[in-house]
């Protein structure tokens, strides 16, 4: 095996998760425009559409029907016991918010996860047909009109010249640990912020070099466990907040940027959390 020859299961892995991906997302740009069928989960803001379910249904059947004994952990209520070890992670709509509202920003999302270790991470992208794909221990990469190309992140520090992405929890309106204070405190650290609205493009353009940073709190698994392997093996750091290992769960805080404004972005976030607490 060349060195950057993919272990066959692992590349069927990758095949099989591009082809839910891509499928969906053709599902989805088939439902954009359209008039939708919104409906609110935990709060106002946490909206899903009959695109959201449509396209997690027709991933887990494709991922069932391959592999019936692996793990299913999908954001509309799709849940499986693994019987092996093996888990998808599946965000059929990732940024159901401006799908609603029809700004162009949103993605499927799609990642396999043994025994919490992430092996094949997939992006997708329909409306501009951006690919992010990554396997484990054999780099990232984006595929955009039938060109694959390697990501890299960027090699921009310090943080002052830095762009960065952030998002805002569902219970934004209610609870006080909503990002706010973290939002000011780079804002005069940083040169730029966005706010997109979909976690897992923020990251996989970390790893692609369009940013070079980003932190959100409140995550689900399923919105950040394809994106942090494509940063990963595009050369970038992904931790928690206080700068420990990310560890899958239910409900994440990350910190994913290039490695070189890491200790500065920590240094903010450790600094806002101070703050917060001064004023709690």
């Amino acid at each position: 095996m060349t060195k950057h020859e993919i272990p066959a299961n692992l590349e069927h892995y990758l095949s099989l998760a591009v082809d839910c991906a891509r499928k969906a997302g053709a599902l989805l740009e088939q439902g954009y425009e359209k008039e939708k069928q919104v409906e609110h989960k935990s709060s106002a803001v946490d909206w899903v559409t009959e695109y959201d379910r449509a396209s997690e249904e027709l991933i887990v059947g494709r991922l069932t029907a391959a592999y019936p004994g692996h793990g299913i952990v999908g954001e509309e209520g799709s849940r499986r016991e693994s019987q092996d070890g093996h888990a998808w992670y599946i965000d059929p709509l990732d940024g159901t918010s401006n799908y609603a509202h029809n700004f162009p920003v949103f993605s499927v999302s799609i990642a396999l996860y043994r025994d919490g270790a992430p092996l094949v991470g997939v992006v997708f992208d329909p409306l501009r047909d951006e690919l992010f794909t990554a396997v484990q221990g054999q780099g990232a990469f984006l595929t955009r009109a039938g060109v694959k190309q390697r990501l890299q992140v960027s090699q921009v520090a310090p943080l002052a010249a830095g762009l960065i992405a952030t998002g805002f929890p569902y219970d934004s309106h209610t609870s006080q640990h909503n990002n706010i204070t973290e939002l000011g405190a780079f804002l005069r650290r940083a040169q730029g912020i966005r706010r997109a609205g979909s976690a897992a493009l923020d990251m996989a353009y970390v790893a692609a070099g369009r940013l070079d940073g980003y932190w959100e709190f409140k995550l689900r698994a399923w919105d950040m466990a394809a994106a942090r392997l494509i940063v990963e093996e595009a050369g970038g750091v992904i931790t928690q907040p206080d700068g420990q290992p990310i560890q899958m769960q239910e409900i994440l805080a990350v910190v994913a940027n290039n490695g070189r404004i890491h200790g500065e972005m920590l240094e903010v976030l450790a600094q806002a959390a101070a703050q917060r607490g001064a004023q709690d």
